[in-house]
């Protein structure tokens, strides 16, 4: 097959690593960029393209890290920036691109451009945060909400106004329609290109702007349960004024000319009513972002028709532009417990990720996920994550898919730390741990790195044009075309037995791939429980 030449991330395999949960060198119990140095070699070893490395910059980890006090430093939990260079040098040499993550929209209240913003109306950055004057009855000026619980407006006794925070009241929101503002925050993009990154992952991206008239928003026809947990108020409102308003995208092309100067890449995180449409408009025409991605698979919904939709919805807006899918990172539910209800079959987590990486776009794949590990149980009083303790206990956090890496299974702290963990690693991780998957050839460890490289292989599916099939619950399939050649791609989403009739031309299985659960005969697929098939049609 004659392949084509693409730019690097399109069809990319990203490995995120949370740095404070990946590998803690210094036995503080917390991770660290030194640590994830040591472990660049096993990220290298999965195939993947690229490390998407959470946020290590200043802060006081309100939000663990997406509460920045300063863009341009490493918080000393992590390391210094000696070591951020480092992890870059050693991760090129390994033939790994580094995306890091960007958060822009907000601040920490520690930034030094928020303790000057609140100082008085009358200094020169008193405007670069959204300021607003109470109503007559001294209430919000609006009733937008912040995403983790409450108003998302906190009053400030300094200048006698409310500061808008769609997150936590001490992550106020810059104000980007302040031209100031765009071009310091600019320049803290250029600051990471200089030094040899490749690409930035850019946190809440529709969140930059928001309506200058303050309208408040209206009543949600429907909750939404992709972008936030049912019990949470924040799905009751249409978002039509507080994020995602047309000025974002001039700006996002600001963003673009930026980083074409260095050739670095962006990816997007999307969380809206109308996601998929937003991702459109943020990757088309090669002038904004590179790709984007949402939550639209990150819900707890795994239907087929489900799926399905979310895909097909996507491909009906996209065009020219791209977009990245993930079934799993550090704000949802772990997918082995999410979708496959801690199924102990290993079939699930391999059928998943071959589903995952058969879409059209790029990937990003949560660390751990690898070796199967299931949501963890954290007690109340062991919770770390704000969200998790403002919305206990329907909604427990988001700390169960963040507990530290597994790496060593008969040591003290699974081989993270040699103190005491920052959330507690659950003795089935342990179980599961890197030293007992790294050397067996069954292992789903190395069944991901088995299918990475197998698909990096097969351009069709990295570049490949994608049709959705009509197939009875809960089958999946949709067909992959590229250079003349098609191919079909099926996954039983269940642990029952399925068939699925496909009339439509001889299928001949494909090897290599080390998928199993599936048979095709005269026209007929019969599935395993958790079953997938990737075959060549022919005629």
């Amino acid at each position: 097959m004659i392949q084509i030449q693409q730019e690097w991330w399109r069809g990319a395999v990203i490995y995120q690593v949370y740095p404070r949960s990946f590998a803690d060198s210094n036995g503080d119990g917390v991770g660290d960029l030194p640590g994830l140095l040591g472990k660049l070699p096993y990220i290298a070893s999965l195939g993947v393209d690229a490390v998407w490395i959470s946020p290590f910059f200043k802060s006081p980890m309100k939000d663990f890290g997406y509460d920045v006090a300063d863009h341009r430093e490493v918080d000393p939990l992590f390391g210094s920036l000696a070591d951020f260079d480092a992890v870059l040098h050693r991760a090129h040499e390994l033939g790994l691109k580094v995306i890091i993550d960007q958060v822009l929209s907000h601040t920490s209240a520690s930034h030094a451009w928020f303790k000057e913003s609140r100082e008085n109306k009358n200094n020169p950055k008193a405007d670069w945060y959204i300021w607003a004057d109470a109503k007559a009855d001294g209430t919000a000026p609006n009733n937008w909400l912040s995403i983790f619980g409450g108003p998302a407006w906190t009053w400030d006794t300094r200048r006698c106004q409310y500061y808008l925070h769609n997150f936590l009241s001490s992550q106020p929101d810059l104000n980007f329609h302040h031209p100031a503002v765009q071009d310091a925050i600019l320049a803290e993009i250029r600051f990471w290109l200089d030094r040899g990154v490749d690409g930035f992952r850019f946190d809440a991206c529709n969140f930059h702007f928001h309506d200058q008239q303050l309208r408040s928003n209206p009543p949600a026809d429907s909750h939404d349960v992709k972008t936030v947990s049912r019990d949470n108020p924040y799905g009751f409102q249409s978002h039509i004024y507080d994020k995602s308003q047309p000025e974002n995208l001039p700006f996002l092309k600001r963003i673009r000319r930026l980083l074409n100067e260095y050739g670095a890449m962006s990816v997007g995180e999307v969380g809206d009513d109308d996601s998929l449409k937003i991702m459109a408009q943020y990757t088309e025409g090669g002038n904004k972002l590179h790709m984007a991605y949402s939550f639209n698979l990150l819900t707890s919904d795994c239907t087929a028709a489900y799926i399905r939709q979310q895909i097909e919805d996507l491909e009906s807006h996209i065009g020219d532009g791209w977009g990245c899918w993930s079934i799993g990172n550090h704000d949802v539910m772990r997918v082995l417990s999410r979708w496959g209800k801690n199924t102990a079959h290993p079939r699930f987590s391999r059928s998943m990720l071959a589903m995952l990486l058969s879409l059209r776009g790029s990937a990003c794949l949560w660390q751990g996920d690898e070796l199967a590990l299931a949501e963890a149980e954290i007690a109340f009083e062991q919770l770390q994550d704000p969200y998790g303790i403002a919305m206990w206990p329907e909604f427990k956090g988001r700390d169960g898919c963040r507990t530290p890496m597994p790496w060593q299974h008969d040591a003290i702290g699974a081989g993270f730390t040699s103190g005491k963990p920052w959330l507690p690693i659950p003795a089935s991780h342990q179980e599961r741990a890197v030293s007992l998957q790294d050397t067996d050839a069954a292992s789903t460890l190395n069944f991901n790195r088995q299918f990475i490289s197998w698909r990096k292989s097969q351009p069709i599916l990295q570049y490949g044009d994608i049709k959705l099939l009509d197939c009875p619950e809960p089958v999946l399939a949709f067909t992959r075309h590229y250079l003349g050649e098609t191919w079909l791609c099926a996954f039983n989403l269940s642990e029952s037995a399925a068939v699925f009739a496909f009339p439509d031309g001889e299928l001949e299985a494909l090897s290599g791939h080390g998928l199993s659960g599936a048979k095709a005969e005269n026209g007929r697929i019969s599935f395993d429980h958790w079953g997938a098939l990737i075959a060549r049609i022919k005629g």
